[in-house]
């Protein structure tokens, strides 16, 4: 399980991550930073969890009543996951389980009170099929589509209950769309861009099950600075 794997140190996490297949990345430490937690919630999910780094830093931020469940349909993933939860001591409020988030009977309805997710950016018609299957179904949408995020949110969210998401934005409309298809209500809206000048190339959305019309478009958040070098606001998230 363990032979084809690298380990790493990524904010206080020690974390063994395959050497071919999804791996952490800044969209991981952008979504975890992004996740908020209010008062009453304690029972978070990451739907498509991979070997668990934004679940475990979410249990590293949020210390104090919380538990958070991580699914991934690729079994040997979530080894991988259940191992890095036992490396850094934190397999008492986090665990991890093979499902596909398709399935209607893995969780019951209204179960959760936040959901977690960093779906597939292309679609199966855009996006070419890598020869490594773990990388295609982390960047294809062979097992996840915007559709199957808001049908699950939907379900197993609680009234009110929030989503928090990275996606790309080149097909904002599509995931948007698909959140509003389901009543999941986008409520917050960060825009990230490579660098200044540049097009945005991912934005972060929080989004409320049920909620009322209003849309926050926040302050948007820039990589890099002219000279290439991280800007200050990135730097910072890393040290959540």
């Amino acid at each position: 399980m363990l032979e084809n794997c690298t380990f790493d140190e990524i904010n206080n996490l020690k974390l063994f991550q395959p050497t071919t297949g999804p791996r952490v990345n800044m969209d991981t430490i952008l979504l975890a930073s992004w996740v908020k937690k209010r008062r009453g919630d304690t029972k978070f999910l990451e739907a498509g969890c991979a070997v668990g780094a934004v679940s475990l830093l979410l249990a590293l931020k949020f210390t104090k009543n919380f538990h958070i469940t991580g699914i991934d349909i690729q079994s040997e993933l979530i080894e991988i996951a259940n191992v890095n939860a036992q490396n850094n001591a934190l397999e008492n409020c986090v665990n991890f389980v093979t499902a596909d988030l398709r399935d209607k009977s893995i969780f019951p309805n209204e179960n959760f009170d936040v959901m977690v997710i960093n779906p597939p950016y292309s679609s199966l018609t855009a996006g070419r099929e890598s020869e490594n299957l773990s990388r295609s179904t982390a960047r294809l949408e062979i097992t996840c589509t915007p559709d199957d995020v808001g049908k699950l949110a939907s379900r197993v969210l609680k009234e009110h209950g929030r989503l928090f998401a990275v996606f790309t934005s080149s097909r904002l409309d599509v995931f948007i769309n698909s959140m509003m298809k389901y009543k999941i209500v986008p409520k917050r809206l960060k825009p990230v861009y490579p660098k200044i000048n540049c097009n945005s190339g991912i934005f972060l959305i929080e989004c409320v099950k049920n909620g009322g019309e209003g849309l926050t478009l926040m302050p948007p958040l820039t990589i890099r600075n002219v000279n290439g070098s991280y800007t200050s606001e990135l730097l910072d998230l890393y040290k959540f």
